[in-house]
């Protein structure tokens, strides 16, 4: 069977009228990071042309300012940008002259990088830098009419269309909540007049650039705050969105500074499409829904239901190009599936980095790191079948090196073995997956319960050896670490170490806060059940209050224990954790109770439990389980006994460097040193 026959709805064209759409699958706005970037140009062009030639219907790219006060953002304004815009669009027509790309307009509004930034109202965002400037009405007629040049000006650059963001907390939005507007001219107190500055945008854009031109409008269609848009507002916006001209409308969850998580990996798969499949049912043009949409069979099952015309999935393209190639053709189990953990990504775009991807380093960086066929095939040992022996291993092998893969686990994932037993990490099993099929595409020769010795790789005729042996949990010098009472992270989470009801987790890094979820957690994950993860949140789905969420208590089920997390920095405990995800950790820790401790000095274990010093006071914690997250050492006598042995020795991964367990920075290196052998 083929694969379009697999997904029959995926592959439906979708006609606008005046253009279609090859198929339903749309690569999300993400910011890269390379707008901004020198010479970031030329590698968007780069970027955007592979998932155009990966089989994607349409894409919308980042976003882009229609002015300077939009944000601190790269813009489109002027006949130069349009030049440089060109870029981009003249290498995705190239690659696929069937594929669309519609450039995202995005006025940040009070979450904008700039002491100029703007909002209808002097309230700064939770999450902002800068408290707003109130906007005149002579301001907000300038900013119509930046709106509308830069639409003008995206279609002069060759684009297809255009998204204008209209939800998340930026400008558009702002208008339409009364937290936000407290004006009380034409532009604020009555719905009515909330809506008019986005419906102005949206009707100036369409007069200015004609009928035939994609026009998108990104809704808050659930916002997630409290006292946030009802639902018939919601409605509302978007039936009047449809009589000023917008051809579709994209479902938008979430503003930046609510207190839900949408895109985590905690956030069970397509988890917000019914929210856009109501909608659908009042509208009579298309919609997209998104949200943690990342394979092929979810999106069909979304579309299947009705719940949506378009399918977006914005990180799942970075992870893989060619994931819609790949579905078309009945090759899903070589899908590099995205794993929703941010580190690479969202996380990046926060922290004014550069974006790409923890499972795949060459998104946002095809220019720089190719894997092209080698010129003279070596054969390479790779020991250790981790994150980055699997990456290092199945590279090589497809740039046609022979390789052995050894490792003395009776299977492959390292680390990642641990980490599908999280409760909410349970997408790590596609990774493993996507690993496993690619040691059969490539013909890797794996040797599983192999434990590799310097005589036997000496002995192999191995031109390259690889040594990605990982690391050992780190022993604290501390009196009692041998106490019956006192377990190791890799028991635990392997269910070989009893755990008692009173338990001090050492260590408040990503393995701590994981343990932490694991030992606290009770019943089924959540990332697994749509229901148990709206109580979780205090989400209401079904009677969709204002936001979303207004006046919905969340509910947590918690294991019987009572549990401490405790952190020798004297930071906030989880200060370290990623950007976009670690609030979601600290705040579930929270809820369960779990006491977090920060600035602890370790002191002895004995059978009165756990002392430390806390503040310069000593303590006794009366735990009878203590389970140590204290860092790790590298694994690396293999390559001490090969060092200097005249072989090519090279070590990548945790045995490299094992200050953290960091599975972006170990994938990454592998890639590199792959694409170069």
């Amino acid at each position: 069977m083929t694969g379009t026959s697999s997904y029959p709805h995926l592959f439906e064209p979708l006609d606008l009228g005046f253009t279609t759409i090859k198929n339903r699958a749309l690569m999300g706005s993400m910011h890269t990071g390379l707008e901004e970037a020198p010479g970031g140009f030329g590698r968007m062009a780069a970027y955007y042309a592979e998932r155009a030639q990966g089989g994607v219907g349409m894409i919308i790219t980042g976003g882009f300012g229609p002015n300077h006060e939009s944000g601190g953002l790269a813009k489109l304004e002027t006949d130069e940008e349009v030049t440089q815009h060109r870029m981009i669009t003249s290498a995705v027509h190239d690659a696929a002259p069937d594929a669309k790309i519609c450039m995202q307009i995005l006025h940040m509004g009070p979450l904008a990088w700039t002491d100029e930034c703007l909002a209808p109202s002097p309230v700064r965002s939770r999450v902002g830098m800068f408290a707003p400037q109130e906007m005149s009405e002579e301001v907000i007629e300038k900013q119509l009419k930046d709106f509308e040049n830069c639409a003008v000006q995206a279609r002069e650059a060759g684009y297809d269309g255009v998204e204008v963001i209209g939800s998340a907390g930026y400008l558009l939005s702002t208008f339409l909540v009364e937290k936000t507007n407290q004006r009380t001219d034409q532009w604020g107190g009555s719905y009515e007049n909330r809506m008019r500055f986005p419906l102005e945008v949206m009707r100036r854009i369409r007069a200015a650039v004609g009928n035939d031109f994609i026009l998108v409008f990104r809704i808050a269609a659930m916002d997630m705050l409290q006292g946030g848009m009802s639902w018939d507002e919601v409605v509302t916006l978007a039936k009047k969105m449809e009589e000023v001209g917008v051809n579709i409308i994209s479902t938008h969850f979430v503003w930046h500074e609510a207190a839900v998580p949408t895109i985590a990996t905690m956030v069970p798969r397509a988890a917000f499409a019914g929210v856009t499949g109501r909608l659908r049912k009042e509208l009579s043009i298309p919609t997209i829904t998104s949200n943690r949409i990342n394979m092929p069979d979810t999106a069909e099952e979304v579309l299947a239901r009705g719940d949506a015309d378009i399918v977006s999935m914005a990180r799942p393209m970075l992870a893989d190009a060619e994931l819609v190639n790949k579905a078309a053709t009945g090759r899903a189990d070589e899908i590099n599936t995205c794993i929703a953990c941010n580190q690479a990504c969202l996380d990046h775009t926060f922290a004014g980095k550069e974006v790409s991807c923890l499972v795949n380093p060459r998104a946002c960086h095809e220019t720089q790191l190719s894997y092209d066929a080698a010129v003279t095939p070596k054969s390479i040992a790779v020991v250790g079948a981790g994150p980055a022996g699997l990456n290092y291993a199945t590279i090589a092998a497809q740039r046609g090196h022979k390789v052995t893969l050894i490792d003395a686990s009776d299977e492959i994932g390292g680390q990642f073995n641990l980490a599908k037993q999280i409760p909410g990490k349970e997408e790590f099993y596609e990774t493993l997956r996507y690993f496993g099929r690619m040691i059969e595409l490539h013909g890797i020769d794996l040797r599983l319960k192999t434990r590799a010795t310097a005589e036997m790789l000496k002995d192999g005729g191995y031109d390259e050896i690889v040594i990605a042996t990982g690391i050992e949990p780190r022993v604290p010098d501390l009196e009692g670490i041998d106490h019956p009472m006192v377990k190791t992270y890799i028991d635990v989470i392997q269910g070989k170490a009893e755990v008692g009801r009173r338990v001090a987790i050492m260590g408040a890094g990503g393995i701590g806060f994981d343990v932490a979820e694991l030992i606290s957690h009770k019943g089924k994950s959540a990332a697994l059940d749509i229901d148990i993860f709206a109580k979780e949140w205090g989400i209401d789905f079904e009677h969709h209050p204002r936001g979303g969420v207004t006046g919905i208590e969340p509910v947590v089920e918690k294991a019987d224990r009572e549990v401490t997390l405790l952190q020798r920095k004297a930071t906030p405990v989880g200060r370290g954790l990623g950007k976009t995800t670690g609030w979601t950790h600290r705040l579930t820790m929270r809820r369960r109770d779990v006491k977090m401790i920060n600035g602890v000095e370790y002191l002895r274990i004995n059978d009165a439990g756990l002392h430390v010093m806390i503040g310069n006071e000593p303590q006794v914690l009366d735990v009878d389980t203590v389970i140590v997250c204290a860092g790790q050492t590298p694994l690396r006598e293999l390559y001490d006994e090969l060092d200097g042995s005249g072989m090519s020795v090279h070590l990548v991964g945790g045995a490299f460097e094992a200050s953290e367990l960091d599975a972006k920075r170990a994938i990454n290196q592998a890639s590199y040193l792959a694409a170069a052998i």
